[in-house]
């Protein structure tokens, strides 16, 4: 029996409102040697439905469904099902363009040392709106220096070598919403890695991806993860082996500072909040600002406080809740002058006030 060149995989938990676009995008692919592995975990909503539906008419599609579990366990559980030499990542809720797998392949055919490949996105709205591009570095040394400090790949856009995948022991549990940042690190240790130049898929931004206590989370996995490559990079054991929850305490214990969690974990809600703004997703970005700015706060550098002041007004302004916008810029404003006082400059122009302040 013929077993495709490429297994792609698609782990799906209540994206009813993405899925049948999602499943589109790969089954129109210009290279068609391939299987489609779908695994529901845990859906309450149509979902499972949508597969069937589609599984039904495309022989390709292998639709399995497992107990409700962590996403990590989920994508473990489809990638192990690959019968193909290359595994292709799949989110369902994003937008392969139609020459991705195409492009993948072929790359990799010619560059047998490289274990991971990826490329560039278009980012967009969950209506399907433009956003952005979002483009990744492409070499191997400069994607290795990027991942000391950040996940230079988009996971839904990545194919990997079976045989690397394997290698390194697929997604670890342990890690929550971070688990595609820890496995990059570790085919790193093993292989070369590339991104493609082009863009390969639509990335889509929207408010239910991760929630804020989710992305704290992920963000403590993140740091996590950065110091099991430590460990490994210096010849020491990877500390992740013997832990089974990440926590606060746990990565004091190795190390990185509570303040540095903090900082951390703000910087990453400014940045999701940033992505929802450029969604237009307005109401939901106000409540994060808001709701950070009643977290601890006590290592967030004054800047980074008084720029969510600032964006709170800026969000306010946009629902014409003049008052409370006119209130937290002078929050912004109190806190660091010099900081705020540039961004205010558009908002303060509307009310008139902007010939009485002196520039920053």
């Amino acid at each position: 029996m013929h077993n495709p060149l490429v297994s792609v995989v698609m782990v799906v938990c209540n994206v009813e409102g993405f899925l049948a676009e999602s499943i589109e995008s790969i089954l129109g692919q210009t290279f068609r040697d391939f299987e489609f592995i779908i695994v529901d975990f845990g859906s309450t909503d149509k979902s499972k439905a949508i597969a069937s539906s589609y599984a039904a008419k495309d022989s390709r599609i292998r639709l399995h469904e497992i107990p409700h579990c962590g996403l990590a366990e989920a994508r473990n559980a489809a990638c192990f099902l690959a019968q193909g030499r290359y595994i292709a990542i799949m989110d369902a809720d994003d937008i392969s363009l139609t020459n991705r797998l195409m492009w993948e392949v072929e790359f990799m055919e010619k560059h047998r040392e490289v274990g991971l490949l990826g490329g560039a996105t278009e980012w967009i709205d969950r209506t399907g709106r433009s956003i952005c591009s979002n483009y990744f570095p492409t070499e191997d040394d400069e994607i290795k220096s990027a991942l000391v400090v950040r996940c230079p790949f988009c996971q839904p856009t990545v194919l990997i070598r079976k045989e690397a995948f394997k290698l390194v022991g697929g997604y670890r549990i342990v890690f929550a919403q971070a688990e595609d940042y820890d496995l990059w690190l570790r085919l790193a240790d093993h292989f070369q890695l590339a991104n493609l130049a082009a863009v390969v898929l639509k990335y889509r931004i929207h408010p239910y991806q991760v929630s804020m206590h989710g992305r704290v989370q992920q963000t403590l996995c993140f740091l996590a993860a950065q110091v099991a490559a430590s460990s490994r990079r210096n010849g020491l054991p990877d500390q992740l082996n013997a832990v089974e929850e990440i926590t606060p305490d746990v990565l004091a214990g190795w190390g990185v500072s509570k303040a540095r969690q903090q900082r951390e974990v703000i910087s990453d809600r400014r940045k999701w909040i940033r992505h929802m703004c450029m969604a237009r997703e307005y109401s939901i970005a106000l409540n994060a600002a808001l709701e950070t700015l009643q977290s601890d706060l006590d290592y967030v550098e004054r800047w980074q406080i008084a720029d969510l002041h600032i964006t709170v007004a800026w969000l306010y302004w946009k629902q014409k809740r003049f008052a409370m916008s006119i209130l937290a810029a002078i929050h912004g404003l109190v806190i660091r002058p010099a900081v705020a006082g540039r961004p205010l400059k558009p908002l303060l122009q509307q009310l008139g006030l902007v010939r009485s302040m002196k520039s920053p």
